[in-house]
């Protein structure tokens, strides 16, 4: 659990260089994704670790909180308060990562084996806090490409090919349909040069990419016909173009 927590500091590092020093009108300033800007973008983090640490401390009182999405009495960015959404970008920021700290420190103190009370079926709290480290990469290379930074290529993405690895089932699931029992083979060259392979090795399906390439084509940002990611048999084909490790309509719009 330590080292994903270290993981998740050094996350939000590099997306600190993309947004300390953005004047208000780049807050305010349309990104890459459709429909959000950098402060819609970063109070939806804050949101989600605002839910992650209650569940972490309070696990009762998220579940009132949960029962309240689910009627669509409140949305996810509104939990956080109306003080929190009037903020301007700076003060954002630092409550943002203020509370970010709180959450990371929840769970350093919890058993990565715990089962955790999530917004979907209950979940690992290891797993758990590697999908805030997704997150957290997901929308920072938004960012990043908004304002025309380049976002460090880091080993940290071995975290997120893992959760997309192992989210194939779920991918399948998400759009109603039976997932495939036939094995695949996932080879990714990591940013320093190593090789990280998942599946059996005498599979006939293969996915064979960057690290980089196949983080960017699971979390949706970029289609897979438009990727360098390369693909051995119709089952991998068709994983890829499905892949989606987060509950959320299938489209290659969707942000996450």
């Amino acid at each position: 659990m330590d080292q994903i927590c270290d993981d998740i500091v050094a996350e939000t590092e590099a997306l600190s260089s993309v947004v300390q020093d953005l004047t208000e009108d780049q807050w305010r300033a349309p990104t890459v994704a459709e429909g959000w800007d950098t402060h819609e973008t970063i109070l939806h983090l804050a949101a989600a670790d605002w839910a992650c640490h209650l569940t972490l401390t309070n696990s009762e009182a998220f579940v009132a909180t949960r029962a309240q999405l689910s009627d669509g009495e409140i949305s996810l960015n509104k939990l956080v308060g109306a003080e929190v959404l009037g903020m301007s970008g700076h003060d954002l920021w630092q409550w943002f990562l203020n509370f970010r700290a709180e959450m990371i420190n929840a769970f350093r103190t919890t058993d990565p084996k715990a089962r955790i009370t999530w917004l979907g079926p209950d979940i690992g709290a290891r797993s758990l806090a590697t999908s805030r480290l997704l997150e957290t990469w997901t929308h920072s290379l938004d960012l990043a490409d908004s304002f025309g930074l380049q976002y460090p290529r880091t080993n940290r993405l071995r975290h997120i090919a893992h959760i997309g690895v192992v989210t194939r089932e779920f991918s399948y699931l998400n759009r109603g349909l039976a997932p495939p029992s036939e094995p695949v083979r996932v080879e990714l060259t990591s940013p320093n040069g190593e090789m990280w392979n998942w599946g059996p090795e005498d599979a006939t399906s293969r996915v064979t990419a960057s690290a980089y390439e196949f983080c960017k084509v699971i979390t949706r940002r970029t289609p897979f016909l438009d990727s360098t990611v390369q693909t051995q048999g119709a089952p991998a084909a068709e994983w890829m173009e499905i892949a989606q490790p987060w509950i959320e309509p299938p489209r290659i719009s969707d942000q996450g």
